[in-house]
This record gives C-alpha cells, structure tokens and sequence, in this order.
C-alpha cells in the first residue's frame, strides 16, 4: 500500500474517533511523536493518528492503524512505541518513521 492511501471506511473511522475521542487527544501540544507511516523493526508498516491519554491512568498512549491484514486499530504506551529493541546484538527503533503526515485529529 501506497503511503497516500487509505483503507476503506476511513473516513467514518475518522469521523467516529473525532466525535467520540477529540477531547481526550493532545493534538499537536507537546507531542512527542508525528503522525505518519512507520515501519515496524519487523518489517510490517502502520499508520499512526495521534497521541492519547488512557481515560484512568492518563498514561499518552499511541493511537495507530496496521496497514496489511485486517488493518487493525492498535493503541500502545507511548514509551514503549518510541523505545529501542535489540535485534541480532544491535538497538533499533522499535518503529522508525518512514513519512510524516499531518495530524487528522488537530482542533483547527
């Protein structure tokens, strides 16, 4: 899939997640982590929307979209998204950005 291209249904997701979630998103303030395609260290690609807070703990955690298979919603701690793993004796990204986009869930 194409880093421009959208699985089917996104815009009702979007619409959805902005009617029911908005207020609980950082949106651009302090995020530590862009909106875009990133490659995971095994190799599969996901699109990530934005950071969020966890409703109890208010842990940020990392709201993004597998792009192969079900293109399954995923949402993980933002410390664990940006840490590094150990493969074959070397650290790298656990997800390495491939191209940033804009945020889709911004205020404005």
């Amino acid at each position: 899939m194409r880093a421009g291209a959208w699985c089917p249904g996104f815009c009702f997701l979007k619409k959805w997640f902005q009617a029911n979630f908005l207020d609980v998103l950082q949106g651009d303030r302090n995020m530590q982590l862009q909106p875009g395609l990133y490659r995971h260290y095994k190799g599969p690609h996901y699109r990530v929307f934005s950071v969020a807070k966890h409703s109890e703990t208010e842990e940020e955690v990392v709201f993004y979209q597998a792009l192969y298979g079900d293109f399954g919603m995923w949402v993980r701690p933002l410390g664990m998204f940006l840490e590094s793993v150990e493969v074959d004796g070397e650290h790298v990204p656990r997800f390495a950005l491939i191209e940033a986009e804009p945020s889709l869930f911004s205020r404005t």
